[in-house]
Protein backbone atom coordinates (compact mmCIF):
# COMPACT_ATOMS: atom_id res chain seq x y z
CA UNK A 1 0.00 0.00 0.00
CA UNK A 2 3.08 2.23 -0.14
CA UNK A 3 4.09 3.31 -3.63
CA UNK A 4 7.74 2.66 -4.53
CA UNK A 5 7.73 6.19 -5.95
CA UNK A 6 7.08 7.75 -2.51
CA UNK A 7 9.93 8.99 -0.31
CA UNK A 8 9.72 8.11 3.38
CA UNK A 9 12.56 9.10 5.67
CA UNK A 10 13.88 6.09 7.65
CA UNK A 11 13.21 7.97 10.91
CA UNK A 12 9.52 8.52 10.16
CA UNK A 13 7.05 6.36 12.09
CA UNK A 14 4.19 4.96 10.02
CA UNK A 15 1.23 3.08 11.52
CA UNK A 16 -0.69 0.13 10.16
CA UNK A 17 -2.85 0.03 7.04
CA UNK A 18 -1.56 3.35 5.70
CA UNK A 19 -1.91 3.99 1.97
CA UNK A 20 0.80 6.24 0.53
CA UNK A 21 0.61 7.29 -3.11
CA UNK A 22 3.39 8.07 -5.58
CA UNK A 23 5.53 11.17 -5.12
CA UNK A 24 4.50 11.62 -1.51
CA UNK A 25 7.28 13.08 0.65
CA UNK A 26 7.41 12.13 4.34
CA UNK A 27 10.17 13.80 6.35
CA UNK A 28 12.03 12.71 9.46
CA UNK A 29 10.47 13.45 12.86
CA UNK A 30 7.04 12.57 11.49
CA UNK A 31 4.54 10.25 13.19
CA UNK A 32 1.57 8.93 11.21
CA UNK A 33 -1.09 6.75 12.82
CA UNK A 34 -3.23 3.93 11.40
CA UNK A 35 -5.65 3.73 8.48
CA UNK A 36 -4.61 6.96 6.78
CA UNK A 37 -4.78 7.61 3.04
CA UNK A 38 -2.08 9.96 1.76
CA UNK A 39 -2.61 10.73 -1.90
CA UNK A 40 0.01 11.55 -4.58
CA UNK A 41 2.17 14.65 -4.22
CA UNK A 42 1.25 15.33 -0.60
CA UNK A 43 4.07 16.53 1.67
CA UNK A 44 4.25 15.59 5.36
CA UNK A 45 7.16 17.61 6.73
CA UNK A 46 9.31 17.70 9.85
CA UNK A 47 7.36 17.90 13.09
CA UNK A 48 4.06 16.57 11.73
CA UNK A 49 1.87 14.36 13.90
CA UNK A 50 -1.01 12.67 12.08
CA UNK A 51 -3.65 10.63 13.92
CA UNK A 52 -5.83 7.83 12.52
CA UNK A 53 -8.27 7.56 9.66
CA UNK A 54 -7.41 10.76 7.81
CA UNK A 55 -7.62 11.38 4.06
CA UNK A 56 -4.95 13.76 2.78
CA UNK A 57 -5.43 14.82 -0.83
CA UNK A 58 -2.85 15.71 -3.52
CA UNK A 59 -0.79 18.81 -3.00
CA UNK A 60 -1.48 19.17 0.72
CA UNK A 61 1.51 20.36 2.79
CA UNK A 62 1.53 19.62 6.52
CA UNK A 63 4.29 20.77 8.83
CA UNK A 64 6.01 23.47 6.78
CA UNK A 65 7.80 26.08 8.86
CA UNK A 66 5.71 29.10 9.88
CA UNK A 67 5.40 32.16 7.69
CA UNK A 68 6.47 34.20 10.68
CA UNK A 69 9.75 36.12 10.82
CA UNK A 70 9.93 35.50 14.59
CA UNK A 71 10.41 31.78 13.95
CA UNK A 72 14.03 30.75 14.46
CA UNK A 73 13.93 27.00 13.95
CA UNK A 74 12.59 25.98 17.36
CA UNK A 75 11.24 22.47 17.82
CA UNK A 76 7.50 22.68 17.19
CA UNK A 77 4.76 20.50 15.72
CA UNK A 78 1.78 20.47 13.39
CA UNK A 79 -0.78 18.07 14.86
CA UNK A 80 -3.73 16.57 13.01
CA UNK A 81 -6.19 14.37 14.91
CA UNK A 82 -8.44 11.59 13.60
CA UNK A 83 -10.87 11.20 10.71
CA UNK A 84 -10.15 14.50 9.00
CA UNK A 85 -10.49 15.18 5.28
CA UNK A 86 -7.74 17.50 4.10
CA UNK A 87 -8.38 18.45 0.50
CA UNK A 88 -6.07 19.56 -2.30
CA UNK A 89 -3.40 22.20 -1.57
CA UNK A 90 -4.29 22.68 2.07
CA UNK A 91 -1.34 24.04 4.09
CA UNK A 92 -0.96 23.49 7.84
CA UNK A 93 2.15 25.19 9.25
CA UNK A 94 4.05 24.21 12.38
CA UNK A 95 3.79 26.22 15.58
CA UNK A 96 6.26 28.76 16.92
CA UNK A 97 7.64 29.45 20.38
CA UNK A 98 4.32 31.21 21.15
CA UNK A 99 2.37 27.96 21.61
CA UNK A 100 4.67 25.28 20.24
CA UNK A 101 2.11 23.61 18.04
CA UNK A 102 -0.60 24.05 15.45
CA UNK A 103 -3.58 21.75 16.01
CA UNK A 104 -6.39 20.46 13.83
CA UNK A 105 -8.72 18.27 15.89
CA UNK A 106 -11.00 15.43 14.76
CA UNK A 107 -13.68 14.97 12.11
CA UNK A 108 -12.97 18.20 10.25
CA UNK A 109 -13.30 18.98 6.55
CA UNK A 110 -10.71 21.42 5.25
CA UNK A 111 -11.60 22.19 1.65
CA UNK A 112 -9.22 23.03 -1.19
CA UNK A 113 -6.63 25.71 -0.55
CA UNK A 114 -7.31 26.32 3.15
CA UNK A 115 -4.34 27.78 5.06
CA UNK A 116 -3.90 27.03 8.77
CA UNK A 117 -1.16 29.31 10.07
CA UNK A 118 1.23 28.81 12.99
CA UNK A 119 -0.18 28.14 16.45
CA UNK A 120 -3.77 28.05 15.20
CA UNK A 121 -6.17 25.65 16.89
CA UNK A 122 -9.08 24.16 14.94
CA UNK A 123 -11.50 22.17 17.09
CA UNK A 124 -13.63 19.17 16.12
CA UNK A 125 -16.38 18.77 13.56
CA UNK A 126 -15.60 21.97 11.67
CA UNK A 127 -16.14 22.64 7.96
CA UNK A 128 -13.75 25.18 6.46
CA UNK A 129 -14.54 26.33 2.91
CA UNK A 130 -12.29 26.63 -0.12
CA UNK A 131 -9.45 29.17 0.03
CA UNK A 132 -10.21 30.33 3.56
CA UNK A 133 -7.08 31.68 5.28
CA UNK A 134 -6.33 31.72 9.00
CA UNK A 135 -3.58 33.95 10.34
CA UNK A 136 -1.45 32.96 13.31
CA UNK A 137 -2.91 31.94 16.67
CA UNK A 138 -6.52 31.87 15.48
CA UNK A 139 -8.85 29.61 17.50
CA UNK A 140 -11.90 27.94 15.95
CA UNK A 141 -14.20 26.15 18.40
CA UNK A 142 -16.06 22.91 17.67
CA UNK A 143 -18.71 22.54 14.96
CA UNK A 144 -18.07 25.87 13.28
CA UNK A 145 -18.92 26.25 9.58
CA UNK A 146 -16.77 28.75 7.70
CA UNK A 147 -17.65 29.38 4.05
CA UNK A 148 -15.22 29.96 1.19
CA UNK A 149 -12.63 32.75 0.89
CA UNK A 150 -12.90 33.97 4.47
CA UNK A 151 -9.91 35.93 5.86
CA UNK A 152 -9.19 35.72 9.59
CA UNK A 153 -6.92 38.20 11.38
CA UNK A 154 -4.33 36.84 13.79
CA UNK A 155 -5.43 36.11 17.37
CA UNK A 156 -9.13 36.00 16.46
CA UNK A 157 -11.45 33.41 17.95
CA UNK A 158 -14.46 31.85 16.24
CA UNK A 159 -17.14 30.38 18.49
CA UNK A 160 -18.75 26.99 18.12
CA UNK A 161 -21.80 26.29 15.94
CA UNK A 162 -21.38 29.48 13.92
CA UNK A 163 -22.01 30.00 10.23
CA UNK A 164 -19.72 32.54 8.56
CA UNK A 165 -20.77 33.68 5.10
CA UNK A 166 -18.37 33.44 2.17
CA UNK A 167 -15.95 36.23 1.34
CA UNK A 168 -15.97 37.77 4.82
CA UNK A 169 -12.96 39.19 6.56
CA UNK A 170 -12.74 40.00 10.23
CA UNK A 171 -10.37 41.16 12.94
CA UNK A 172 -12.66 40.67 15.94
CA UNK A 173 -14.05 37.57 17.61
CA UNK A 174 -17.20 35.85 16.39
CA UNK A 175 -19.27 34.57 19.32
CA UNK A 176 -20.91 31.12 19.28
CA UNK A 177 -24.23 30.02 17.76
CA UNK A 178 -24.59 32.95 15.34
CA UNK A 179 -24.54 33.75 11.63
CA UNK A 180 -21.95 36.34 10.66
CA UNK A 181 -21.80 38.04 7.30
CA UNK A 182 -21.92 41.22 5.19
CA UNK A 183 -19.13 43.75 4.60
CA UNK A 184 -18.04 44.94 7.08
CA UNK A 185 -18.84 41.73 8.92
CA UNK A 186 -21.70 41.89 11.41
CA UNK A 187 -24.03 39.79 13.52
CA UNK A 188 -26.86 38.50 11.29
CA UNK A 189 -28.93 36.52 13.79
CA UNK A 190 -28.48 33.14 15.40
CA UNK A 191 -27.76 29.98 13.40
CA UNK A 192 -31.26 28.54 13.89
CA UNK A 193 -31.07 25.91 11.14
CA UNK A 194 -27.67 24.69 12.28
CA UNK A 195 -28.75 24.52 15.91
CA UNK A 196 -31.90 22.56 15.09
CA UNK A 197 -29.87 20.12 13.01
CA UNK A 198 -27.61 19.63 16.02
CA UNK A 199 -30.59 18.79 18.25
CA UNK A 200 -30.92 22.04 20.20
CA UNK A 201 -34.39 22.36 21.73
CA UNK A 202 -36.70 25.26 20.86
CA UNK A 203 -36.45 26.51 24.45
CA UNK A 204 -32.64 26.55 24.33
CA UNK A 205 -32.63 28.27 20.94
CA UNK A 206 -34.97 30.92 22.35
CA UNK A 207 -32.65 31.47 25.32
CA UNK A 208 -29.69 31.86 22.98
CA UNK A 209 -31.71 34.29 20.86
CA UNK A 210 -32.66 36.32 23.93
CA UNK A 211 -29.03 36.48 25.03
CA UNK A 212 -27.95 37.96 21.71
CA UNK A 213 -30.96 40.29 21.65
CA UNK A 214 -29.65 41.74 24.90
CA UNK A 215 -26.08 41.98 23.60
CA UNK A 216 -26.83 43.43 20.18
CA UNK A 217 -30.25 45.12 20.31
CA UNK A 218 -30.63 46.54 23.79
CA UNK A 219 -28.27 49.48 23.29
CA UNK A 220 -26.34 48.51 26.41
CA UNK A 221 -22.59 48.37 26.84
CA UNK A 222 -21.37 44.79 26.51
CA UNK A 223 -20.50 44.46 30.20
CA UNK A 224 -23.99 45.68 31.18
CA UNK A 225 -25.59 43.34 28.65
CA UNK A 226 -23.75 40.38 30.16
CA UNK A 227 -25.03 41.28 33.62
CA UNK A 228 -28.58 41.44 32.26
CA UNK A 229 -28.18 38.00 30.65
CA UNK A 230 -27.07 36.60 33.99
CA UNK A 231 -30.22 38.04 35.60
CA UNK A 232 -32.81 37.40 32.90
CA UNK A 233 -31.85 34.28 30.91
CA UNK A 234 -32.04 30.76 32.40
CA UNK A 235 -28.55 29.36 32.81
CA UNK A 236 -27.29 26.38 30.84
CA UNK A 237 -23.86 25.37 29.61
CA UNK A 238 -24.66 27.07 26.29
CA UNK A 239 -25.56 30.39 27.90
CA UNK A 240 -22.52 30.12 30.16
CA UNK A 241 -20.43 29.53 27.01
CA UNK A 242 -21.76 32.76 25.47
CA UNK A 243 -21.05 34.72 28.63
CA UNK A 244 -17.55 33.30 29.03
CA UNK A 245 -16.74 33.86 25.36
CA UNK A 246 -17.79 37.51 25.41
CA UNK A 247 -16.24 38.30 28.80
CA UNK A 248 -12.90 36.75 27.81
CA UNK A 249 -12.72 38.12 24.26
CA UNK A 250 -9.32 39.73 23.79
CA UNK A 251 -10.19 41.54 20.56
CA UNK A 252 -13.84 42.29 21.23
CA UNK A 253 -16.77 40.76 19.37
CA UNK A 254 -18.06 41.74 15.95
CA UNK A 255 -20.69 44.49 15.67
Amino acid sequence: MISPLAYIDPEAKIGENVEIGPFVFIDKNVVIGDNNIIMPNANILYGSRIGNGNRIFPGAVIGAIPQDLKFHGEETTAEVGDNNTIRENVTINRGTAAKGKTVVGNNNLLMEGVHVAHDTIVGNGCIIGNQTKMAGEVIIDDNAIVSASVLMHQFCRVGGYVMIQGGCRFSKDIPPFIIAGRDPIAYCGINIVGLRRRGFSNELIENIHNSYRIIYNSGKMVADAIEEIKREVPMSKEIEYIISFVENSQRGIIR
